[in-house]
């Protein structure tokens, strides 16, 4: 089979052909590994390629295959990381010069479940600086482009791992997504991307942006790849706090059932200023292929949209100005060469460390937490956090699913609102309240736009719902060819 039918196929496709030996794990890494090395000058998702130890990995699979041992589906199915997960023995940067040459000295709890899985690694994948932004133009190393028009952002924070996947420079990836750092980036590229239900994926190994709302998840070619990886990563582990113990889930065990009755709720909030033609028409193109497949709209209000995200800029950014106080230039990390006494390394080290996004969210969120202006702020914002989670509770006592749109347009030009970055603020109205509740939604393709750019659509659960997203989302998908 050529490189390129390789780099195709989606994830369980690949594992079909590994299991029934018609591909070798070393001639699919080999495959995406060519990929890389042909559109890394202009896509740029990769921070690091680790080829050597991608094909050692691949021909110890083809060899314990070779053996006869029972293998997981993932065995040999090349994947790329996002560069804020830890990987024991190679370099974590987040994509901040403070982490520069950090190699990590343990694994995160998705890569044990991976490399328990024998997938392999191609390499880390580019990001926003500690994952603050929405274009991956905020990275330390680069910027990368978006695979569906070279002039665009990718999305962000986890706007490698989309773009990896949308390329073919990955059969899958892992993200984090804090505010809607996995499926914005899925929407502006065309692939699918879950934000999985708050502590049902660890968080151990993951570097702390906003600890409440930070998820990993994965970035699919398609839903059924989605599912497949989530029955690989998520479930509890005792390191990490907030992880949930339960019976463990089949991700992919409702789909392919008919989704005839189902009610998907409309929040007439989220078609209000803002929204572009080209989005507005992509989701009446879902509700009419939804009606089609027998589900019911049902249009409901959610009244604290207006309010979320002035509440997730101040959680988000209080947390951020904590979890980042830890980089000092003493313990490990950049520290600057210049300084007179302990008081200027700090601040050196942390000015010169730290690009103008972090630095900007670590002072709004010193300042949120600062005294005088603790209750007016975040304490606030924690209330506004209960309003939310008490509008989604109210709407799925009805309700299936939400459906709404994942950005307010579709990808625009790279360099078009560095300038502004309230105004890319904006973009995460829609992802924001997702994190802010700790549910799960689904992004993925609903339509193309005039200009041939991706249109997604976000399909919003109740905690562990996650199986039923799969089910309604796999129908879309199926139904739209």
């Amino acid at each position: 089979m050529i490189q390129q039918k390789i780099t195709e196929l989606t994830v369980r496709e690949l594992s079909r052909k590994l299991q029934a030996k018609e591909i070798s794990a070393v001639e699919a890494a080999s495959a995406y590994l060519t990929a890389i090395k042909e559109k890394e000058p202009s896509v740029g998702a990769y921070l690091s390629v680790l080829e050597g130890a991608a094909m050692q990995k691949a021909a110890e699979v083809d060899d314990r295959r070779m053996k006869g041992e029972t293998l997981s589906p993932l065995a040999g199915v090349p994947v790329g990381i996002k560069d804020n997960i830890c990987t024991r023995g190679f370099k974590t940067t987040c994509a901040s010069r403070m982490l520069e040459n950090f190699t990590a000295p343990y694994d995160a709890h998705v890569m044990e479940q991976l490399q328990g899985a024998d997938a392999v690694m191609l390499g880390k994948l580019n990001m926003d600086e500690f994952a603050m932004g929405s274009s991956t133009e905020n990275s330390y190393f680069k910027v990368t482009h978006n695979p569906r028009d070279l002039s665009r952002v990718p999305g962000g924070s986890s706007g490698g791992s989309a773009a990896a996947v949308a390329a073919g420079e990955a059969a899958f990836a892992l993200g984090s997504d804090t505010g809607g750092s996995i499926r914005q980036p899925a929407a502006f590229c065309g692939v699918v991307g879950m934000k999985p239900t708050y502590g049902t994926v660890s968080r151990y190994g993951l570097v702390a942006f906003a600890s409440s709302l930070d998820q990993i998840g994965p970035l699919t070619k398609d839903v059924r790849d989605s599912a497949m990886v989530m029955d690989c990563i998520a479930g509890y582990d005792k390191r990490d706090s907030t992880s949930i113990k339960m019976e463990k889930l089949s991700y992919s065990s409702e789909i392919g059932k008919d989704i005839r009755g189902m009610k998907i709720a409309l929040p007439k909030e989220f078609f209000g200023e803002g929204i572009s033609e080209d989005v507005k028409n992509g989701i009446q193109t879902a509700i009419m292929q939804f009606k089609a497949l027998g589900a019911e709209i049902v249009e409901v209000s959610m009244p604290t949209l207006a309010h979320a995200l002035p509440a997730y800029y101040i959680i988000s950014s209080a947390e951020a100005s904590s979890n980042l106080a830890r980089f000092d230039g003493i313990r490990y990390g950049y520290r600057a060469k210049d300084y007179d006494d302990i008081t200027e390394l700090y601040k050196n080290s942390r000015s010169e460390g730290f690009g103008a996004e972090v630095k900007r969210r670590i002072m709004l969120g010193t300042f949120a937490l600062s005294s005088g202006y603790y209750d007016a702020y975040y304490k606030k914002a924690l209330q506004v956090r209960t309003l939310i989670v008490n509008d989604y509770n109210r709407i799925f006592e009805q309700c299936d699913c939400i459906l709404s749109p994942v950005a307010p347009t579709t990808a625009y030009k790279i360099g078009e609102k560095t300038a502004n970055p309230l105004e890319m603020y904006l973009g995460d109205i829609y992802t924001v309240p997702v994190n802010i509740a700790g549910v799960p939604s689904l992004s993925m393709p609903c339509d193309t736009a005039p200009d041939g750019l991706p249109v997604g659509m976000q399909l919003i659960g109740k905690p562990f719902s996650e199986p039923t997203l799969y089910r309604l989302g796999y129908a879309y998908e199926r139904a739209q060819g």
